[in-house]
């Protein structure tokens, strides 16, 4: 955690580490897994909501719990930006990092893969590969999706590339 400035900190302290090392193919040891990364997502969002600093919702899209969907926000200039946000757990999870995807935004950075997959090989996946078993999903959004979302949208928004609802919606008007 060297170099990450208090709040990283703070938040990351906060979120519960995860102990079973299990993935999709492991039976009733990924049915452990899921519900220690349940209360991980649920210890995340409670913090986040506490600090009003809500910016996503995230579901399991089968039983399984192998494939995830939501939405994500940022707030840039007083204006709420919201996503889908999609991925699947890998088959080698935990020690795979799931790959997080943000279809609306495919091809508007290059900061992101076919696919509408945001790039975190540099600085979040040896963090991933260190930190393995004990990240999980809570983990993947708070110094995976957060930090890149900050990171993009700005400049996204700045250069014109992704639109206000608001905006795209007069536009059409016209």
């Amino acid at each position: 955690m060297e170099g990450w400035d208090s709040t990283t900190k703070s938040t990351l302290t906060q979120i519960p580490l995860l102990s079973v090392k299990a993935g999709p193919r492991d039976g009733a040891a990924w049915t452990q897994r899921l519900k220690e990364e349940y209360k991980a997502l649920i210890a995340y969002t409670s913090m986040n909501k506490a600090k009003d600093n809500d910016w996503f919702r995230i579901s399991a899209a089968n039983p399984e719990g192998t494939r995830w969907t939501g939405k994500c926000w940022y707030i840039h200039n007083l204006l709420k930006y919201e996503f889908d946000l999609q991925f699947d757990i890998p088959v080698t999870y935990p020690a795979t990092a799931p790959e997080l995807e943000l279809p609306q935004l495919d091809g508007k950075t290059q900061k992101m893969y076919r696919g509408g997959k945001i790039c975190l090989t540099v600085h979040f996946k040896p963090l991933w590969a260190k930190n393995c078993p004990r990240f999980g999903i809570a983990h993947a959004l708070c110094l995976g999706l957060a930090p890149w979302l900050a990171a993009e949208i700005p400049i996204l928004v700045d250069s014109g590339m992704i639109k206000h609802k608001d905006d795209a919606s007069s536009s059409n008007e016209s």
